[in-house]
């Protein structure tokens, strides 16, 4: 079920477990997901080469926040990349549960 607050969904290739990187994202996502009441979704699919990060409020569109491709970053860098990309989309008037990230 979605909750108010959304959703953010992370899409990787099955290859992404191989080195890491989707449990770094993963983890990433989930602690951003958890700040703001939101659900997160880890999906593994052959339709892409690299991970993304999606977030979708109310069925709407879904906008991207994070794409991986050829980064090697730590937990700390990809988390602080998620959050900025949700804190400049909080001041979108489409996304106004989302201003929580500022005190954060």
């Amino acid at each position: 079920m979605l909750s108010d607050k959304g959703k953010f969904m992370v899409y990787a290739s099955p290859f992404s477990t191989k080195n890491g990187r989707l449990k770094t994202v993963g983890r990433s996502v989930v602690k951003i997901a958890e700040s703001l009441g939101a659900d997160a979704e880890i999906t593994q699919t052959s339709g892409v080469l690299s991970i993304f990060v999606y977030y979708e409020n109310g069925g709407k569109e879904k906008i991207s926040v994070y794409c991986d491709w050829g980064k090697n970053w730590s937990e700390k860098d990809v988390y602080h990349a998620i959050k900025s990309a949700v804190y400049a989309l909080s001041f979108h008037p489409e996304y106004p549960i989302l201003r929580t990230i500022r005190g954060k």
